[in-house]
């Protein structure tokens, strides 16, 4: 696969599935969510790279008093190269969910639509203070401030996500009212009124989710807004049997998000209201996943050969392959992803509006405060 043995000419795995239409359905029954990933391993070689793996080759302990390195686990994937990402991502490199308003959006417009939900949810305010962790290239704290007139500040440990989001604050013109840190968010003091979570839980870890929660709670101000964006498993019949790992776990972990764990909308729910938090809304949006990640494999494909010049033939198709297998898995609902609204819990109302309505009463996009 990944050394070019065997391929797809012509598209993707996701194209061969249209291809097969309803068939493919029974064609990839007991294929997992991540379809050929489990398959990689003998394979993760790209042409004139023999004897280099493309494998995670530090520890992967659970947490941090046993070694584990965030800061490590999390450079391996993002800090790939920017350039490469720019080759599938939107203008404003989001890497996450996107919300398409139809269904034939485009990535740009669904990339906008997300980025203005969430603003909605969080019920920002001008003035008030949000913190992004795990800002990624500095798309929502930058939207939030220019269009919602908030005081933003994001971290990330990816140094290649820094130095963008720096260069982007600046070219903006937003350095009064945006800044990024390299910088875990278990370092950070202070308080916020609103948090965004968004795409960064998976990389906790299932050992860390009490402390996890136990930090946001200390960084909201009492009833401030947290949203929690985070992809999901279903719920097994038993804590045991969910927490067992299909054998596609290890390639996925190995080759792309090293110490990456999902966990069960339940279980997240359940986390926040044991650590201080009233939930508010939980919203599923793994259609919307599904779509945006056959967006940026259609793309990845189109650009193949510059990414292949940037990153090698290896990752590209890896790439490839985890885009198409996530897809799938959206689609069939294998994986799933919800975004949560929680408050920090405090006696008296939530000072939230009565109704969603406010959600969904302007278009998306909004004008950009001065």
């Amino acid at each position: 696969m990944a050394d070019g043995a065997l391929d797809i000419e012509g598209g993707t795995l996701l194209d061969l599935a249209t291809a097969r239409g309803t068939a493919s359905r029974g064609a990839l029954r007991g294929v997992s969510r991540w379809l050929l990933l489990r398959s990689l391993a003998p394979f993760l070689l790209g042409a004139g790279d023999r004897g280099k793996t493309h494998a995670y080759a530090g520890a992967q302990t659970e947490r941090a008093e046993a070694g584990r390195d965030d800061k490590a686990l999390v450079q391996f994937h993002y800090d790939l190269s920017n350039t490469f990402y720019a080759l599938f991502l939107d203008p404003e490199m989001q890497y996450s969910c996107a919300y398409f308003p139809r269904w034939d959006a485009g990535i740009e417009e669904a990339q906008q639509a997300k980025l203005e939900m969430i603003c909605r949810k969080l019920r920002m305010q001008p003035g008030e203070r949000l913190l992004d962790i795990g800002c990624g290239w500095g798309g929502l704290i930058c939207h939030a401030a220019q269009h919602h007139g908030v005081i933003a500040h994001g971290v990330t440990l990816s140094q290649a996500q820094h130095d963008f989001t720096q260069a982007k604050i600046a070219r903006l013109g937003l350095g009064d009212r945006v800044t990024v840190e390299l910088k875990d968010y278990r370092d950070l003091a202070g308080e916020w009124d609103r948090i965004a979570s968004i795409g960064m839980f998976e990389h906790v870890g299932a050992a860390n989710h009490a402390a996890y929660f136990t930090k946001m709670r200390s960084l909201l101000r009492p009833r401030g807004v947290m949203l929690h964006h985070a992809i999901t498993r279903p719920a097994k019949r038993t804590a045991g049997a969910f927490r067992r790992k299909r054998p596609e776990y290890a390639a996925i972990v190995n080759y792309v998000f090293p110490g990456s764990e999902l966990d069960h909308i339940g279980n997240t729910v359940s986390g926040l209201e044991r650590h201080g938090f009233e939930v508010h809304d939980v919203e599923a949006w793994r259609e919307h996943y599904a779509r945006t990640t056959r967006l940026w494999c259609e793309r990845l494909h189109a650009n193949r050969a510059a990414a292949e010049a940037e990153v090698g033939a290896a990752r590209v198709r890896l790439w490839l392959l985890y885009l198409a297998g996530v897809s799938l898995g959206f689609e069939r609902g294998t994986i799933g992803i919800f975004q949560t609204v929680a408050t920090k819990r405090a006696r008296g109302p939530a000072g939230l509006p009565p109704t969603r309505a406010d959600l969904y009463a302007r278009p998306p996009a909004c004008p950009r405060v001065a």
